[in-house]
């Protein structure tokens, strides 16, 4: 392999043009090594076993991800847990870690399934849908607005910040001047409407996580004013922007393995696995990055303190070394009893998803209504187009005609 291969796989894996599918790409920088000379001066880590042994060793630290990609923005993305390492770190996410707990979650269980049988009830009855918007928003959206507080009518506006502010995680030398405005007007939309929401649960305490965090705040845990906004901006754009690309990714999977999709209507209980292999197999985060803190040597690679390297979590999701066929949906990789890989989606370590039982929860329920009450789909455009953003990884619109089962009232 030339050095012109590998550099075009680097453009590749970051162009627009190759969005729908970077798959490719990965596969040529897995085979040229475990570290890829990379933009700003980085190293690309394409495979398994050095991103999972980078992941989970705190001696690299993701604290400089901000200023890596976006040294430019100044105060325009506010300071979150997302960037930090401890001892701030392990205050800010113990503060709301409860909330997202397997068990807290679990009590989630009813509302998101209501919520789904209402999606399909209305989707069904059109047969004719964008996936995007009648399902894979509308789910994570409500259940994250409502375990902050935010009120069913300010939702739609929660989710036009939380896109321009996805888009601009992106590098900045990805994004266009306009992508730019467009990010600093959402974040301060932001900082405007959840500043407002969190002074008014100080005056009128509610049941939700807002109330929680101003009243901690209150009660003499130290958070200042720009670390609480920071920590509500992650909680929204990551407690809903990933899971609606994990939901299309997913009904997108299914639709182009029709066998896989007649597996899941003949064993719903293949759900709970099934959302952890589309997670491996069509991650709807591609990268992360991490800092060397001191000296540190990986497969026989030597990085200096400073030096970073970003890590391309959906190639190692994709590397053979870790799973066998990794290019094949397999709903039952995960099931009890089968020794699979561990996909590296919710990353490792300190920095592990604070939202991954929520995500693998509606992510659960809606497979099990799919199996329930879908007979068909039938895909408009295969690929489907896709938004431009590169971290945060997903389909611009998933337009579908839907059959469901004759037994259903719908």
């Amino acid at each position: 392999m030339n050095a012109e291969d590998i550099q075009q796989a680097v453009i590749d894996s970051v162009s627009p043009e190759w969005r729908h599918d970077p798959y490719r790409a990965y596969e040529v920088l897995r085979a040229a090594g475990p570290f890829v000379p990379g933009p700003l001066g980085t190293r690309l880590v394409p495979s398994h076993r050095e991103a999972e042994a980078i992941m989970q060793d705190s001696r690299w630290s993701h604290a400089e991800e901000s200023e890596l990609l976006h040294p430019d923005s100044g105060v325009e993305l506010p300071g979150s847990f997302l960037w930090m390492e401890p001892p701030d770190h392990t205050r800010l996410r113990g503060l709301v870690s409860k909330a997202f707990t397997a068990r807290t979650v679990e009590g989630l269980r009813g509302r998101a399934e209501h919520l789904v049988e209402d999606l399909f009830d209305k989707i069904l009855a059109q047969g004719e849908v964008d996936l995007l918007e009648s399902l894979a928003y509308p789910l994570p959206l409500t259940l994250v607005c409502e375990l902050l507080g935010v009120p069913a009518e300010e939702h739609e506006a929660v989710r036009q910040m939380s896109g321009a502010i996805a888009r601009g995680l992106d590098p900045d030398l990805l994004l266009s001047p306009a992508e730019l405005d467009a990010r600093t007007r959402a974040v301060h939309e932001f900082n405007a409407f959840f500043g407002d929401l969190a002074d008014r649960r100080r005056a009128e305490p509610r049941d939700d996580l807002i109330t929680a965090l101003v009243q901690a705040e209150a009660a003499g845990v130290r958070m200042t004013p720009v670390e609480l906004l920071g920590t509500l901006l992650i909680l929204v754009v990551a407690g809903h922007e990933t899971t609606v690309n994990l939901i299309a990714n997913g009904v997108l999977a299914l639709i182009r393995d029709p066998a896989e999709f007649d597996r899941l209507r003949a064993d719903p209980g293949l759900a709970v696995s099934a959302a952890d292999e589309i997670l491996r197999y069509d991650a709807p985060v591609h990268l992360t990055t991490r800092t060397a803190r001191e000296e540190l040597t990986v497969s026989g690679q030597t990085f200096a303190p400073g030096d970073a390297v970003i890590v391309l979590l959906a190639s190692a999701n994709r590397d053979p070394a870790a799973f066998p066929d990794p290019d094949r949906l397999d709903l039952g990789r995960y099931a009890p009893g089968r020794r699979a890989g561990r996909h590296l989606s919710f990353g490792l370590g300190l920095h592990y998803c604070l939202g991954a039982p929520l995500a693998r929860l509606e992510m659960e329920v809606t497979l099990r209504a799919i199996a329930r009450r879908v007979s068909s789909f039938t895909l408009r455009q295969d690929p489907p187009p896709y938004r431009p953003n590169l971290v945060v990884r997903g389909v611009s619109e998933l337009h579908v005609h839907i059959r469901g089962h004759r037994e259903d009232p719908s």
